[in-house]
């Protein structure tokens, strides 16, 4: 890990924490209740952070509040956290609070303090994005009034401790959000993370479900038997099984001073971890660790497929993660190798993410001739076929992902062992159509893009459709990149159930693609046609049961046990992003996640392909 790299914390500015929070309290009487003790007398911690999310002391001026340092930041949003060892009867209230001071802190972990300032609540990327707000003091004077003393003992968090049921509905009066609600920290495992925002908390020996990533971060759960999957994740199968157990950890250790360890999933961080829990805009509760246990290896390998049998034809979907021929050679070895070794060469591989031939430079290209000559070299020079191509350029900046980069999807296909019908004249404003010819289905354009007019698609990325022949039979392949999860709110949300905006747009776009493959099975009720791609979503979504409406298409991913359904790893949830969907006639198939990349830390992509075999 490179000692410039800091874990992902927001750097918080003290006037907006106050302005976001202002509207939050609105009619609460805990804060009127709370700002009468306040001028009554001693404020204490547990006031400023009140048996709700939201401060009762939100806006006000507080004096000479103490507390124990539990915990030093010297990056990002820099500060500490201090703690009252005397806490009162209440479980709903924390004893801990973040100070923030915008520059290096000047105490020290043990120091016994006293701190005055505005109490705040800042909301980590604002209020569009619907994450819950963190309590803090801002604009501090602090006296340090003796050191080295005893830190508070830690709440431990545990299996036992952190309750199953995930949040409370939301208050349909407050547009479903949880914020004024009183916590019930033994009922909901959002509220007991919340009881103990800011204050010093352990975890035991745990086992990693998401791996170390670049920011310095890892994901562990505290519950080994909540919806385990086989190589070592946390499996994430509906919208109600968000996986209570699973906590993001950091170090306070600079970098520089101790390199952050590296971990895969299954792997186990033993040991102690101790340290404040904070709340962030990348992930939620955090164990923000002044003491960090060390890393065992369980040695999690990379799967490989089997090789297609006689008479299988194996089509696969891989997301390769903006390649553009600026990358590295090594990113193209390590692609290409996984293809051959991997996937065991297919004979027809989708590939979402292919950038033009100068990747992000902004300055109108769209061809990506010298991207896939690279990539096509570095599969034959692995030992694997040598892949023809076809695609359709996209228009510039009009399909989203990377400005300047033009990402699209790309049929590879070996010629040896497929062929492709090419039916020209498809661009990317031309849309592909079904015409019957001889009793069958057929393309009138290949490759096509599917219905790339409709709104569905704006800023977006256009299905590409293909039509294959092995050994005599026609296949229909569309390779599709549908839109981002971009904009939903996360798990953590103060809206509960959190609003998902980003559906929408898949919905519709689900909708075309089932449009266009029942366009295909009314020319030829036999047809066999494979959706596949980057679908951005579950299997258990709207979107997939847009795709499958009427029988046209079935999730082949739901073959497979459900411990083995994900292909992506977010936040230490295992979860399914990309798919491969089968027409009625594909019954009899053999289908694999191949999982090389998403339970890494060394990862070439962050998807894991698929690869389904059939017999036409």
């Amino acid at each position: 890990m490179p000692s410039s790299v800091v874990p992902r914390t927001t750097a918080v500015s003290a006037v907006v924490a106050v302005a976001l929070a202002a509207g939050l309290l609105a009619g609460s009487s805990a804060a009127s209740a709370a700002s009468a003790a306040a001028s009554a007398g001693e404020v204490r911690i547990h006031d400023i952070q009140g048996s709700t999310r939201i401060s009762p002391l939100v806006g006000q001026q507080v004096t000479e509040v103490s507390g124990i340092v539990t915990g030093v930041r010297t990056y990002g949003s820099k500060g500490f956290w201090f703690q009252d060892p005397q806490a009162d009867a209440d479980p709903a209230t924390s004893e801990g609070v973040f100070v923030y001071t915008g520059s290096n802190p000047t105490v020290a972990v043990g120091d016994q303090v006293l701190v005055s300032g505005t109490v705040g609540e800042y909301i980590p990327g604002g209020t569009s994005s619907g994450n819950q707000s963190l309590t803090q003091i801002a604009k501090p004077t602090v006296t340090v009034v003796s050191s080295q003393n005893p830190l508070p003992a830690p709440v431990t968090v545990s299996a036992r401790s952190v309750p199953s049921a995930y949040a409370p509905a939301g208050d349909s009066a407050a547009a479903g959000s949880i914020n004024a609600l009183p916590l019930k920290p033994r009922a909901y495992a959002l509220d007991y993370y919340e009881s103990l925002e800011g204050s010093n908390v352990r975890i035991g020996t745990s086992r990693v479900v998401g791996a170390t990533d670049p920011h310095a971060e890892l994901w562990v759960t505290v519950k080994p038997h909540e919806n385990p999957v086989r190589r070592g994740g946390t499996l994430y199968n509906s919208y109600t099984a968000q996986n209570t157990g699973r906590l993001q950890i950091q170090s306070l250790t600079p970098l520089a001073e101790k390199p952050f360890p590296t971990a895969n999933v299954g792997d186990v961080l033993s040991g102690t971890n101790e340290g404040p829990l904070d709340f962030n805009q990348f992930g939620g509760y955090t164990l923000t660790a002044r003491t960090l246990g060390t890393v065992q290896n369980r040695g999690l390998k990379r799967e490989a497929t089997r090789k297609q049998r006689d008479g299988e034809l194996a089509v696969a979907t891989y997301n390769v993660e903006n390649l553009d021929p600026s990358d590295p050679q090594a990113k193209f070895d390590a692609l290409a190798g996984a293809v051959v070794t991997n996937l065991a060469s297919p004979d027809i591989l989708a590939l979402e993410e292919i950038q033009d031939d100068n990747g992000a430079k902004n300055d109108g290209t769209v061809s990506a001739e010298e991207t896939l000559k690279k990539f096509t070299a570095a599969i034959t020079a692995a030992g694997g076929p040598a892949y023809q191509w076809r695609t359709i350029n996209p228009e510039n900046n009009k399909d989203g992902g990377e400005p300047g980069g033009n990402i699209r999807q790309v049929f590879l296909f070996n010629p040896e062992r497929v062929s492709f019908t090419d039916r020209p004249g498809g661009d990317a404003k031309t849309a592909t159509a079904v015409v019957q010819e001889r009793g069958h289905a057929a393309l009138t354009l290949s490759p096509g893009r599917i219905d790339p007019s409709n709104a569905a698609w704006s800023d977006s990325r256009k299905p590409l459709a293909g039509e294959f022949t092995f050994r005599g039979r026609t296949v229909f392949v569309i390779a599709n990149h549908f839109g981002s999860k971009g904009g939903d709110e996360s798990l953590t949300s103060h809206h509960q159930p959190p609003n998902r905006s980003s559906e929408t747009k898949r919905l519709l776009q689900a909708q075309a693609v089932n449009a266009f493959v029942k366009d295909i099975l009314k020319a030829d009720r036999r047809a066999d046609v494979l959706t596949l791609g980057d679908i951005n979503d579950f299997e258990f979504s709207a979107t997939t049961k847009a795709l499958t409406d009427g029988g046209a298409l079935y999730p082949a991913v739901k073959s497979l046990p459900c411990s083995e359904r994900y292909s992506y790893v977010f936040q230490g949830n295992s979860q399914v992003l990309d798919q491969i969907l089968t027409s009625p006639s594909i019954h009899d198939f053999a289908y694999d996640s191949v999982h090389i990349n998403a339970e890494f830390a060394d990862q070439n992509s962050d998807h894991d392909p698929q690869v389904l075999r059939f017999r036409p």
